[in-house]
């Protein structure tokens, strides 16, 4: 059965999620937002007291604040990185952002692997879904689960709200699109887990979301 947990990280309050296989034991790390040592601690010792074995370590996309702590994940757990190809300028600007918003960052390894909607990965048994969800960023991925009924949409689309375009690659329509044509056409039971607050569902948002 997959699990999932949430931990709420750095000064944007960034949800960073682990999701894993409890027959396997194998666990994704999705956009780890970790900031500090404390922080790293409390997401280090929940994998260790529950024996995970991180398979995967997952950005769905490359602004900062979903990214503080892949260094730390690579370091300690010798995960591969997984990113969007076309957010690889993100990654490469980070410490430049971390200036800007006068913020501690340790950079970022670069990706083993681009995501793209053709990647198989599983934990356990259980297939991820990618769904190319652009707008918010040029290369953005939201995570599907479809067994289980769970999608990570990243800063796609939140609880009655959407991500932002006014950050650089960001794009109105673009994202309006990718919401309406990728992730409105999935099932109203399909609950979501996006990059920041509270979590929601598809049927909800379709009803009741004012961007939409």
């Amino acid at each position: 059965m997959i699990k999932l947990q949430r931990f709420i990280f750095n000064p944007f309050h960034e949800n960073t999620y682990i999701v894993w296989d409890e027959d396997s034991s194998e666990a994704a790390v999705i956009d780890p937002g970790c900031y500090n040592k404390f922080e790293e601690n409390e997401l280090g010792k929940f994998i260790e007291n529950r024996g995970l074995f991180v398979k995967y370590l997952i950005n769905t996309h490359c602004h900062i604040d979903h990214i503080f702590g892949n260094d730390f994940v690579i370091g300690k757990f010798n995960a591969p990185l997984y990113a969007p190809e076309k957010d690889a300028f993100l990654l490469e600007s980070a410490v430049e952002h971390a200036k800007f918003f006068e913020v501690r960052f340790n950079p970022s390894p670069k990706p083993d692997k681009f995501i793209t909607e053709d990647l198989k990965l599983f934990l356990g048994k259980s297939p991820m879904k990618f769904i190319f969800t652009p707008g918010h960023t040029p290369g953005e991925f939201c995570i599907l689960f479809e067994e289980k009924k769970i999608c990570i949409t990243g800063d796609v689309l939140f609880r009655e709200s959407i991500g932002r375009t006014d950050l650089p690659g960001g794009n109105h329509q673009t994202l309006i699109d990718s919401i309406k044509n990728k992730l409105m056409t999935l099932p109203d039971d399909i609950q979501i887990f996006p990059g920041h607050g509270e979590s929601s569902n598809i049927g909800y948002e379709r009803n009741n979301n004012p961007f939409l």
